[in-house]
């Protein structure tokens, strides 16, 4: 075991420290990596070399400026470096590349007619994967997996406790799927990995707490960060929001007699007003956005009543500054966002809701996808020579 003291310790926290930087904030140079590590800049520039020779970074010429004195160099992470993103729902699975320069190169949806088992997922992404390698992804470094689930996920080994719309119980996915694809995973509640990349990336930067809705096809789940870090609870099973039972003050509105949040606020009842037996995310957007159907306007501001209430009661809580909805969720709320801005400070104790935003996800469909490919990164930022 290294000791924290020792040069090699410190070489390989500074090693993380640059390319976690290049990685979340992209290109640098070397002279703002200086300024904003406060190392020399001989030792900057010994980093970003090593970077390169490990072919985790690429360096390249400065942009042309009119400043006085030598351009720095620009460093950033290498294109070539990808993880492989996952997220299985009840209608489809979605399979993605995404590299540690944030770009997505490739990515599919595979609609499926039946609820997928731990085990033809894996199959699935292990087929997926072997096709890239030859195509889209040959010469490119895979470092690991990361899968996004609609579920209790624990949080020390990845294990499935409890995936209700899949019908997975105590699945070991992680070994499942490195047994597939021969490459490490990682697996996580499909929600917190959400909130993690609106925060790093999305609509959540630079805000420290934040309540996050995630509407998919399998409900609806939730994320927090607090003092700017992720809460995961005693096992990881924090955020489950679309179980609560939401208090609904119109009769009228209820549809399912004592359901939960997520029975009530729905993708399905979304997808039926809209006319589609099954669509992704900006399908199904586009087609309610369009519509002048009474009923698409009247379900979307049912669902917005009562979301309103369930927002309330998360604000009561955790008296966050900014709540972030994604998924067909951010579609309720943009049929009429001041209504539901409204509705939520109406219902919120007045202090507590006190400049409180509420935005929809900036990453879109991609926000699931590039927080598992976060998890799989993890170990690689942590320590880049390991």
């Amino acid at each position: 075991m290294e000791r924290s003291g020792t040069f090699d310790g410190v070489h390989r926290r500074n090693l993380s420290k640059l390319l976690t930087l290049v990685h979340l904030e992209g290109p640098l140079s070397r002279a703002r990596l200086t300024a904003v590590t406060r190392l020399n800049r001989s030792t900057v520039a010994a980093l970003a070399a090593e970077l390169v020779d490990l072919g985790l970074a690429v360096e390249r010429a400065p942009d042309p400026t009119n400043r006085v004195g030598r351009p720095s160099p620009v460093v950033a992470p290498s294109p070539d470096v990808v993880a492989i993103a996952v997220n299985p729902e009840l209608d489809a699975v979605t399979i993605a590349a995404v590299g540690l320069d944030g770009r997505i190169p490739v990515r599919e949806r595979v609609e499926v007619d039946h609820i997928v088992t731990p085990a033809e997922t894996a199959a699935l992404v292990a087929g997926v994967i072997a096709r890239w390698r030859s195509s889209e992804l040959a010469g490119s470094r895979l470092i690991a997996v990361g899968l996004a689930v609609p579920g209790l996920v624990r949080a020390d080994d990845g294990l499935v406790r409890f995936a209700p719309h899949l019908d997975w119980r105590d699945v070991p996915l992680p070994a499942l799927v490195e047994g597939e694809t021969g490459l490490p995973a990682v697996v996580g509640n499909d929600a917190t990995f959400g909130v993690t990349a609106e925060h790093l990336f999305g609509a959540g930067r630079g805000v420290d707490h934040i309540v996050y809705l995630n509407g998919g096809a399998s409900g609806i789940g939730g994320g927090l960060i607090v003092h700017g870090l992720p809460v995961g609870g005693a096992g990881g099973y924090a955020g489950e929001f679309g179980w609560n039972r939401p208090g609904i003050a119109d009769p009228d509105d209820r549809t399912a007699p004592a359901g939960v949040l997520e029975a009530e606020v729905s993708r399905a009842r979304l997808l039926a007003v809209a006319g589609l037996a099954h669509a992704d995310e900006p399908t199904l957007a586009a087609a309610l956005t369009a519509s002048d159907d009474v009923e698409v306007a009247a379900e979307l501001a049912r669902q917005r009543r009562i979301l309103s209430t369930a927002l309330a009661n998360a604000v009561n809580v955790l008296n966050p500054s900014l709540v972030i909805l994604g998924g067909f969720l951010a579609t309720v709320a943009a049929s009429d966002p001041d209504a539901l801005h409204d509705a939520v400070v109406a219902q919120a104790m007045p202090a507590a809701a006190e400049g409180l935003e509420i935005r929809v996800a900036a990453l879109g469909e991609d926000r699931l996808l590039i927080g598992a490919a976060e998890a799989a990164f993890a170990d690689l930022l942590r320590d880049p020579i390991r």
